[in-house]
């Protein structure tokens, strides 16, 4: 099957309520049954056919029942403000998954989820240092989200831990840090000490090849 020409190259966040590590990236359950958080990325250098999406932000707030390939999910896009029309018909081209082969990312997400919430739009302020593993998204009255290093409970030091995916379908190697989450919009949670994954990627419609 033939897919539009598209990629994303940038800086990847995943941040939820399960514990370090993200079951989910070890095919287990999540930490407390169901999984609430959310995915996404600013990205550095990406393009849809003609359409240039340098520089733009895009996340998505999602909410699971139970285990994500179990499905039932609700999902919903936010899409940095400053996005043109034709910028924003291009994200949801990519996001809608139907521009992916199988199996990839955007793939999985639309088999994986039932309930689409509207669309937002809103400025996003967004800091992202992956050595440091320190992350802080600000989407006023949508989303908050601040990240830093996971501490040892008996020194304080900081503790680095990375997880290689050499088959991963959102990256390949990720550093693990831990995240605070506070979410406002259709899908509503609050969280403290959750997992954080901070990732250089670049997705295609084969999936990630970086």
């Amino acid at each position: 099957m033939n897919h539009a020409n598209w990629r994303l190259e940038g800086e990847w966040l995943k941040n939820c309520t399960c514990a370090y590590g993200c079951p989910c990236d070890f095919n287990a359950r999540p930490t407390r049954g169901d999984c609430q958080g959310f995915l996404g990325m600013r990205i550095t250098r990406g393009h849809f056919e003609s359409t240039s999406l340098d520089g733009l932000s895009f996340f998505a707030v999602v909410s699971f029942p139970g285990a994500l390939h179990e499905g039932n999910g609700q999902l919903q896009p936010i899409i940095e403000e400053r996005a043109s029309p034709a910028q924003r018909a291009a994200l949801f081209k990519i996001m809608s998954g139907q521009n992916s082969a199988e199996g990839t990312l955007f793939h999985i997400c639309s088999l994986i989820v039932t309930k689409m919430h509207e669309p937002i739009f809103a400025p996003m302020t967004f800091s992202f240092n992956e050595a440091a593993r320190t992350a802080r998204l600000v989407i006023p009255g949508v989303l908050e989200t601040e990240v830093e290093p996971i501490k040892n409970p008996v020194t304080g030091a900081d503790h680095r831990i990375q997880v290689l995916m050499p088959e991963g379908f959102e990256h390949r190697v990720g550093e693990v840090a831990s995240s605070n989450i506070r979410s406002q919009g259709a899908i509503k949670f609050e969280t403290r000490g959750g997992h954080s994954t901070l990732a250089h990627v670049v997705q295609t419609p084969q999936g990630v090849v970086a």
